[in-house]
């Protein structure tokens, strides 16, 4: 087998993009053969030893596969947990092939979530210029002011950093049974609990946050904590093929 560089080793391995890797390796959690690595060792696949927080990383195996999964609330989005919460590798168990999450749903949040064991389409749908957008139903209490949707259409900085324009409707609003204003966001760049953080800044807070779609992609009649294949043609359209 031929050595490969470590950080295209996790690829491989469908655990993370080469750029995580990197920085988990700098960060000093990723061993081979009971070392601590460095930036720049390479590995042989099925020989070394390669630990990341403990865990044993394996080659995947050669059938490339991703599903579509309805993450319910109270699941964290990782593998395993160290604070020994619901993690989404309990609703894909009987899979039989290893995959992971692409991108995250934080714990309260419920919805669409992509995991797979293609390590390149991982990197792929995790880059800064990937185009497919991602749209949630994000429930708020109260009424929701024409000044406060236009605010949450127009450019923002969260946590120092400049965010895209999120395009942001009104779906419903209701009373029952508490008054609360549904909306639509479509983002096109997912920041950590962006969404959470943009409401807060209007003074919105979230009662619920569902990712329902990621481009043509929807959960449709999937029912919470199942999941199914995606089909050539749906990962096809991740990939950006005709």
């Amino acid at each position: 087998m031929a050595l490969v560089r470590l950080q295209k080793y996790f690829t491989d391995c469908g655990v993370m993009s080469r750029r995580a890797a990197e920085e988990q390796i700098r960060l000093g959690k990723v061993r081979v053969n009971g070392a601590v690595a460095s930036l720049g060792d390479t590995v042989e696949a099925g020989v070394d030893k390669v630990e990341y927080n403990g865990r044993i990383i394996l080659p995947q195996c050669d059938e490339k596969i991703c599903i579509m999964l309805h993450k319910p609330r109270g699941y964290v989005t990782t593998m395993s947990d160290e604070k020994n919460r619901k993690n989404v590798s309990m609703l894909v168990s009987e899979l039989g092939v290893r995959v992971y999450p692409i991108g995250r749903l934080d714990m309260e949040s419920d919805g669409l979530l992509l995991m797979t064991n293609d390590g390149s389409l991982a990197e792929l749908l995790t880059h800064p210029r990937h185009e497919i957008p991602k749209i949630y139903r994000v429930s708020v209490t109260g009424r929701v002011s024409t000044e406060q949707l236009s605010a949450l259409n127009k450019e923002m900085t969260i946590d120092g950093y400049k965010i895209l324009p999120v395009k942001t409707q009104v779906i419903s609003y209701s009373k029952e049974p508490a008054e609360h204003t549904v909306l639509e966001m479509t983002l096109y760049e997912g920041r950590n609990r962006q969404i959470r953080k943009m409401c807060d800044s209007q003074g919105l807070t979230v009662r619920r946050l569902s990712r329902v779609a990621i481009g043509t992609l929807r959960l449709g009649s999937l029912p919470v904590g199942k999941w199914r294949r995606l089909n050539k043609k749906e990962i096809a359209y991740l990939k950006g093929e005709k």
